[in-house]
């Protein structure tokens, strides 16, 4: 494997998680919460703007991820769940119970992936189609997490 390889695999893997030989995403997307709480800070123009790169960062590495294992949306590829946490916690204050709720609820749509999740992720060649599916989970687990905050502090 090329140094270059190496690097994409190390970005694909969430530096290492997705390597961990037992629920991958599930450590991938312990490392999202992470990222969700170092852009937690920002405006929410700037938080958008990193979601947006991160996005299109874990698109084209997903695709080379994909390309040198020679598998298609391999389990150690989490570099999508990544970026599926941070959208599930975008715009949500960056407490505990919010992270909690939104790892959980993020989680929960990731595997079982209901209509349209499930749908969306074979719309998309590649790694887009690996990052889609986690985009729109986390879009699920945002609405999920601000409807529960929203009925329980009334």
């Amino acid at each position: 494997m090329t140094r270059s390889e190496k690097i994409i695999m190390f970005a694909a893997t969430g530096f290492g998680a997705g390597s961990i030989p037992f629920a991958p995403g599930t450590f991938g997307s312990v490392v999202g919460v992470g990222c969700a709480f170092l852009v937690s800070g920002l405006p929410m123009v700037w938080a958008i703007g990193v979601l947006v790169v991160v996005t299109g960062v874990a698109v084209w590495v997903s695709d080379r991820a994909e390309k040198i294992l020679g598998k298609t949306d391999p389990g150690c590829i989490v570099i999508d769940e990544i970026a599926g946490m941070m959208v599930a916690m975008l715009g949500l204050p960056f407490t505990f119970w919010h992270a909690v709720a939104g790892f959980t609820a993020f989680r929960v749509f990731d595997i079982i992936k209901p209509f349209p999740i499930r749908k969306v992720e074979t719309l998309f060649p590649g790694g887009a189609g690996i990052v889609a599916d986690d985009l729109l989970a986390g879009v699920a687990a945002n609405l999920v997490v601000r409807g529960l905050f929203l009925f329980f502090a009334a």
